[in-house]
């Protein structure tokens, strides 16, 4: 990214897994005012970006979608990123979207359309090409979305949220409690497992509860290796966080799980979101617990 922190011009390459919402996205993008062009070579990007200075509409934000369906030029994406980050008027950010694989088998059975990459055969084997291919563009994303619970409605506004009328990167935290029963998040950078704390579980009065309720929250926070934990994390995330910011990484998902994703991982997601939010902008969201059913 440029070493100023003026920018002129602002793009952002939404990309990511086929059938993961690009198109939702790009649309989103239009709402926003965003110049949109979908399916655009990478090679042609410093090329489209002449063309966008000199322009007498005076473009000065756009978002690209590029994606698998760019075949052979989708190759250079990451020498083309390279090239616009030096540009130090230029802000580059990208979007990278992704679901998992059940989820993205599903959407294509519901479309009943092949994947790009394994037209002739099972949707999963094309899915897992393509994550494969995808390793190193997603570790070089802006963002990160895991879109395999989002409505269209829910992925447009935490769109909206992060970039209308965007000038700045922002950074952001979101705090993310979860059961290990059901995966670890793929979209987490941090993960830290607390199933060695005492279990509210086995607890009959607060089994049916969760970490959102006061005799939960209490009864995990009362615990001595609780209180030794939140400790050592802080000084940790204390350490950790602005070096993460300063890096120029917009966003940092911190995922807390315990077994199920009710108690424990809740009270502490809660604890940490609430301190995080003193300094950062924060998000708390809690996987797992919207899919109970007592």
């Amino acid at each position: 990214m440029g070493s100023n922190n003026f920018y002129k011009h602002e793009i952002v390459i939404i990309t990511g897994m086929s059938g993961a919402g690009k198109t939702v996205a790009v649309q989103s993008f239009e709402d926003l005012g965003y110049y949109c062009i979908d399916n655009l070579p990478p090679e042609l990007l410093t090329t489209f970006l002449a063309l966008m200075r000199e322009s007498e509409r005076k473009i000065t934000r756009v978002a690209a979608v590029m994606d698998m369906r760019g075949g052979e030029f989708f190759d250079s994406l990451i020498d083309a990123l390279d090239k616009l980050e030096k540009i130090d008027d230029l802000m580059t950010r990208v979007l990278f979207l992704d679901a998992e694989d059940e989820t993205l088998v599903r959407r294509y059975k519901e479309t009943r359309r092949s994947h790009p990459l394994d037209p002739q055969g099972l949707p999963l084997e094309g899915i897992k090409k393509e994550r494969q291919l995808l390793s190193e563009l997603k570790g070089r994303a802006t963002y990160v979305y895991n879109t395999s619970s989002m409505k269209p409605r829910e992925l447009r506004e935490r769109i909206a949220l992060e970039f209308a009328n965007s000038s700045s990167p922002k950074f952001y935290i979101n705090v993310m409690s979860f059961g290990f029963k059901n995966g670890i998040p793929i979209d987490a950078d941090l993960v830290f497992d607390v199933r060695f704390l005492k279990n509210p579980y086995y607890v009959e009065e607060l089994r049916h509860k969760t970490g959102l309720q006061t005799e939960v929250s209490s009864y995990v926070l009362a615990n001595e290796e609780t209180q030794i934990l939140i400790k050592k994390l802080t000084d940790l995330f204390e350490f950790m966080i602005p070096h993460y910011k300063n890096e120029g990484k917009a966003q940092l998902v911190v995922a807390i799980g315990c077994t199920g994703g009710q108690h424990r991982s809740v009270t502490l997601a809660e604890y940490f979101g609430k301190l995080f939010s003193q300094d950062y902008q924060t998000v708390i969201t809690h996987r797992d617990v919207i899919h109970r059913k007592d």
